[in-house]
């Protein structure tokens, strides 16, 4: 039973997580310094910029909300085209539809092109709205930006064709820290190429 949690030894464990996030790429590309993948991530957000292609940005809960709030910086910062696909109304009518497992990957069919970008968000990696959308993206020939956590062998890391990955099944710091990094992210658009 939980009866204490100390701030200072919760935000010391969130620092270690964060240096000691994994970044990988698809197609056995291999391990490689979580600050190469976040330069990657940012060329490959600063060429949908470019090419005028849009951003989604998907995620349930905790990851919506993350989702949500990375797509209003990265269209105000960066002037990126960037949509969180959490329209309640759109989201209700297409898992009415189609299914939960269905809700993000219907409205990227609809929607996405192949210069398109999706950045997933999922704590397990193993929701099956985000994997599918995620399968969608990739058959349709768009790019995906992955961010997951808890086990190492999770779905959606495997799927990405750039997968940031948090070692706990701490939901609470795994959304933590992938907000922190995309922050990071986007600050690093800010500084590199500003609107």
């Amino acid at each position: 039973m939980l009866t204490r949690l100390s701030l200072q030894g919760r935000s010391q464990e969130l620092c270690a997580l964060v240096q000691r996030a994994r970044f990988s790429t698809s197609g056995g590309g291999g391990e490689g310094p979580l600050e190469e993948g976040l330069e990657q991530a940012a060329r490959t957000l600063l060429q949908s910029r470019v090419r005028g292609a849009n951003v989604y940005l998907i995620g349930n809960g905790g990851s919506a909300a993350i989702a949500s709030h990375i797509a209003n910086d990265l269209c105000n910062v960066a002037g990126i085209r960037a949509l969180g696909l959490l329209d309640h109304a759109a989201l209700t009518c297409f898992a009415n539809d189609y299914g939960y497992e269905n809700v993000y990957a219907h409205r990227i069919e609809r929607m996405a092109r192949p210069a398109d970008v999706l950045l997933a968000v999922s704590s397990s990696g193993e929701s099956e709205n985000i994997v599918r959308a995620v399968e969608t993206m990739r058959g349709m020939g768009g790019r995906v930006i992955g961010l997951s956590g808890f086990a190492p062998d999770n779905r959606l890391r495997a799927l990405g064709d750039l997968n940031f990955w948090i070692d706990s099944d701490d939901y609470g710091l795994v959304e933590v820290a992938h907000l922190f990094m995309l922050h990071h992210l986007v600050d690093t658009l800010r500084l590199i190429a500003p609107q």
